[in-house]
């Protein structure tokens, strides 16, 4: 899509206060309206690019569908100048949001909590268990990921302003990478696309972000069934605390060949 990137002009100057006039490449954020059988659900900022996958990741972490077959059709809408409205067809036997989700989307719709009532219900709300996933990992192949996602992130390599999630099986090798300037949107995309595949739940995978682990992207995880979630900055204490409720594996600070184990240490082979 060709509204990825966009160039602006910027003055470039140093300490000595000299400058000069240039184009600078940005990565672009738009809305995206989500609809549900023509009904508006929650706007989201983003980058274009790879929205069914978004708006099947989003509708799977707020419990709405479990797998491809729970969607009918999507589609952009005509009545609306770009492609920044995306609506949405359930199957017959989905029940649609009801009226509290959109109220609560309403508000604020920058986070994938924003539409849960509490934080216990986010604790309870799970379609799968990670806690007895069979995954066994080694401290190699974890720090061999940071390198190979940042080697996937194509559009951060022109505009450095893209956050990336990357789906690794468990030999390390990448399966799908998406990039956005949302963190929650990069990982509503990968989940998205694997929900789109047929793969979930995604037992025996790891879910790399390129930034911290906050509790959402941890909440995303659990619901796509990810039993490790991989992180090159810190996590958030409450991050922490649903990764071990749920039994997932918590890496954080991952660089070079150190890392920090929050939770789950039974699954890296020492």
């Amino acid at each position: 899509m060709g509204r990825i990137t966009v160039r602006r002009p910027v003055l470039r100057l140093s300490t000595t206060g000299t400058g000069a006039r240039r184009p600078d490449t940005l990565a672009v954020e738009e809305p995206l309206e989500i609809r549900v059988a023509g009904k508006p659900l929650t706007i989201t900022m983003r980058t274009p690019g790879h929205d069914f996958d978004l708006v099947a990741g989003f509708l799977a972490a707020e419990g709405v569908i479990a797998d491809a077959a729970d969607l009918t059709a999507m589609r952009y809408c005509a009545d609306t100048e770009e492609q920044n409205t995306l609506d949405v067809t359930l199957a017959p036997d989905v029940p649609a949001p009801d009226d509290s989700m959109t109220r609560a989307f309403a508000t604020t719709s920058a986070c994938g909590v924003c539409g849960k009532s509490s934080i216990e219900a986010l604790r309870a709300d799970r379609p799968y268990e990670v806690a007895d996933d069979p995954l066994r990992l080694t401290p190699g192949v974890l720090a061999a990921l940071p390198e190979r996602l940042r080697e996937a992130q194509r559009v951060f390599d022109r505009t450095g302003g893209l956050h990336a999630a990357g789906l690794f099986d468990a030999a390390g090798t990448l399966l799908a990478v998406r990039e956005d300037v949302g963190r929650h949107n990069a990982v509503d995309k990968v989940v998205g696309w694997a929900l789109r595949a047929g793969l979930l739940p995604l037992t025996g995978h790891v879910l790399m972000v390129s930034g911290r682990a906050s509790f959402e992207l941890t909440q995303k995880a659990a619901q796509a069934g990810i039993p490790v979630l991989a992180a090159v900055s810190a996590p958030s204490s409450l991050a922490v605390d649903l990764a071990s409720d749920t039994g997932m594996t918590l890496v954080g600070f991952l660089r070079g060949d150190t890392m920090n184990v929050y939770s789950g240490a039974e699954r890296i082979i020492r």
